[in-house]
């Protein structure tokens, strides 16, 4: 009998161990592996949606510094004086709205009547992302679905009536992309974040990000808003061993670095880059965000040359990707839910990229013995197992690349047609073949593939 109960005592505590394989510290957390299909993956769409889509306004002006163009932001550029840009805010305010009108009125003007969840998961699928972060809450604490810690303050109590997230989560994951979502650990305004900060994470925070994450079953939780406070305010480590040990999510999750004022490009499984300013890394995964534009939700004040072209967009997730990074291409939905049209053709001039190349960015890593780029560089190179990918972001005459040699093959993709080339001292050299619209593989970016040579 004694040894029957200690046998059931050790299995006990032998699940229980299983069950919490990681504990509350950075160490444990740090431990472990980022999943491989996030490294894989290299690109994904970002979507910033909320009540700012409604005025969908910013200035121009970087009076303010990084992130003064974000339409995003409205909000608290409308009540922080202090901003140059404060000014300009308020009256485009009372211009449109009236000098009455509440930013809290917006919720009813978001209506997103013409959101189609299964259009824009097409969209994404065609614009070769394997990824999809939308944003979940904001710093504005709108929530894009029936969260109760946000009553009346969500997208099925007041504006469109609908679960935004879990609709579009559904169109996503039945399309094989993997679904993520962006959230603001903080919030602008809300009454008890700003009188009492441990009951707001207690009462409030906690258990939103635990039921996003147990209603969607996401693979990726991207957190914002984390400057204002430490990892210990936050309580962080306690919600990433909640995260990691949690066997719905628990195989795929990844999560970003943006869990404290003492986090960023320390613990997460990538660090982040926020229009090329932030953290990038050769040993740890990472990964680049910017929007088409210079803001992320959509901003009516920005025209045609505020917008990236399709071409820099390709060289823009080349050039990440080369360095071993992921690309995370942000667009900005109308109030109404439609995607801007020019924001479609980018997608969709990428999506005709990759079609042809997509070979050279997914699941390839940065070749550790390329030349050191400079930010005028204009080749580019990626390699998987055997294999180095060379990528032209200008049609050349000739390439001439150290450091290998007697490849097995070498062509370019989505070109039939034999390629020329020689070898000496060390190096080969290609040279460029004669090819016509017809036979030219694609309109950016070509791609050498140096077969057996690593």
């Amino acid at each position: 009998m004694k040894k029957s109960f200690l046998s059931i005592l050790f299995c006990f505590f032998s699940i229980l161990s299983v069950q919490a394989q990681y504990q509350a510290d950075w160490k444990s957390l740090d431990s472990r592996a980022t999943p491989a299909w996030f490294k894989d993956a290299k690109f994904g769409i970002f979507i910033h949606w909320g009540l700012y889509s409604v005025p969908s306004w910013a200035t121009k002006s970087n009076a303010d510094g990084f992130g003064s163009g974000y339409s995003e932001w409205y909000w608290q550029r409308l009540h922080d004086p202090k901003l140059k840009i404060h000014k300009e805010f308020v009256a485009f305010q009372e211009k449109v709205y009236g000098p009455n009108f509440k930013y809290q009125d917006f919720a009813g003007q978001f209506k997103a009547e013409l959101f189609n969840p299964d259009d824009w998961a097409d969209l994404f699928k065609e614009a070769g992302a394997k990824y999809v972060v939308l944003t979940s809450k904001h710093h504005e604490g709108y929530a894009l679905w029936p969260s109760a810690e946000s009553w009346n303050w969500n997208s099925v109590d007041v504006g469109p009536h609908r679960d935004l997230a879990g609709d579009l989560t559904k169109s996503v994951k039945n399309k094989g992309l993997h679904m993520g979502f962006y959230y603001s650990l903080y919030e602008w305004f809300n009454p008890t974040y700003k009188s009492d900060v441990n009951k707001y994470v207690a009462d409030h925070m906690v258990p939103q990000l635990k039921d996003l994450v147990t209603r969607y079953q996401p693979d990726l939780l991207w957190t914002d808003g984390e400057w204002d406070q430490s990892s210990e305010t936050w309580k962080s480590k306690e919600f990433l061993a909640w995260l990691y040990n949690n066997k719905s999510v628990s195989e795929n999750i990844v999560v970003n670095d943006r869990w404290g004022n003492d986090t960023k490009g320390k613990h997460g499984s990538f660090y982040t880059s926020e229009y090329g300013q932030g953290t990038s890394s050769g040993t740890h995964p990472w990964e680049e965000c910017r929007g088409i534009g210079e803001s992320f939700g959509y901003n009516r004040n920005e025209n045609l040359e505020d917008y990236m072209s399709s071409d820099k967009l390709i060289h823009s997730l080349v050039q990440v990707v080369s360095k071993g990074g992921n690309f995370l291409l942000n667009i900005g939905p109308t109030a109404d839910g439609r995607i801007p049209v020019i924001m479609q053709q980018r997608l969709k001039d990428l999506g005709k990229w990759l079609n042809v190349n997509g070979e050279a960015i997914y699941g390839s890593e940065s070749w550790k013995n390329a030349p050191q780029a400079s930010t005028d560089s204009t080749v580019f190179y990626t390699k998987k197992g055997k294999d180095l990918y060379v990528i032209c972001a200008q049609w050349p005459d000739q390439i001439a690349i150290k450091g290998i040699a007697n490849p097995k093959n070498i062509s370019m993709l989505g070109y039939k047609g034999k390629i020329k080339t020689s070898q000496s001292k060390g190096k080969i050299v290609i040279t460029t073949p004669v090819i016509t619209p017809r036979t030219l593989p694609c309109n950016s970016a070509w791609v050498y593939k140096i077969e057996g040579v690593l």
